[in-house]
């Protein structure tokens, strides 16, 4: 991610331990540095916007007018390492060591106050109750300081978890789909787990069953999960992004149908949550 902002002109307003704050450059009203990245993880969040994740997600959201392959392609010709020509070629490299991460605990919800004060401001904390998790976990750098974290978790179909808080939005472990099976028939599909909690909220009976892709960059395995299902409705974000997923959905399975109306006049359904106070858990008063 900071080899990508470097090439497209983007620096650092300043530092704090691994995290890099930017000036966002997905909006050009930013005038406060609100673009972080994580430099151990390697993933990034736009406090402005709300939205983050790896570097395929920020392609997607920075060359909106591009499809899939062409973004991964862009981002493969931007940080391609060249050859140093002023270094001596038989210099013995040093390998570099991968961040190391490993989940702690995993608690069921309510044990942590920010953690639950977090999913009740975003709307979806009797949703996420019996769904999400606790996951504690540590980072661990190649000079091994160690550094303690917790966040609202959610298990994709690898084992990884998606982890959320205030201030952080990544995968622990690898990216993967998650699926809920339901009725055979009839699928819903979201791009995150927020925005599913959203919908559940709204359809706490309903018996579908559940696609989530966790990262648009995941679109292929989806469309792949979602094709013995005779009706699909998608909810996706109401930007480009969204609609180039809505679109390819719709194209590779004629038989899916965007439900983004539902949330129109907002950018994705838990934007929609949050913006009417009395969605929001009356038990939550700051």
């Amino acid at each position: 991610m900071l080899a990508l902002l470097a090439a497209i002109g983007y620096q650092p307003v300043k530092k704090a331990g691994n995290e890099h704050l930017f000036l966002s450059p997905l909006r050009d009203s930013d005038t406060t540095p609100s673009f972080s990245v994580n430099e151990t993880l390697g993933c990034w969040y736009d406090h402005g916007s709300g939205k983050g994740g790896n570097i395929i997600d920020f392609g997607l959201k920075y060359w909106p007018q591009l499809a899939f392959p062409e973004v991964l392609e862009k981002i493969a010709n931007i940080i391609v390492v060249r050859p140093n020509k002023c270094v001596e070629t038989k210099r013995r490299r040093t390998a570099i060591k991968e961040p190391h991460y490993q989940v702690l605990e995993i608690k069921e919800l309510g044990a942590n106050r920010v953690i639950r004060a977090y999913l009740e401001n975003r709307g979806i904390w009797p949703a996420a109750k019996g769904i999400l998790k606790e996951v504690y976990y540590y980072v661990e750098d190649a000079q091994k300081n160690r550094k303690n974290f917790f966040a609202a978790g959610w298990q994709n179909e690898l084992g990884a978890w998606e982890v959320r808080n205030l201030h952080f939005k990544g995968c622990i472990g690898h990216k993967a789909i998650s699926f809920i099976p339901g009725n055979a028939d009839n699928l819903c599909v979201f791009e995150g787990f927020m925005n599913y909690l959203s919908w559940l909220t709204d359809e706490p009976f309903c018996d579908d069953s559940i696609l989530v892709l966790n990262s648009l960059a995941l679109i292929q395995s989806g469309i792949s999960k979602a094709k013995p299902f005779a009706d699909i409705a998608t909810y996706f974000d109401n930007d480009p992004s969204g609609r180039a997923a809505t679109a390819a959905f719709k194209e590779a399975l004629p038989q899916s149908v965007d439900h983004s109306w539902v949330y129109e006049g907002y950018n994705d359904y838990n934007d929609m949550v949050t913006a009417i106070p009395t969605r929001i858990d009356p038990g939550y008063i700051r």
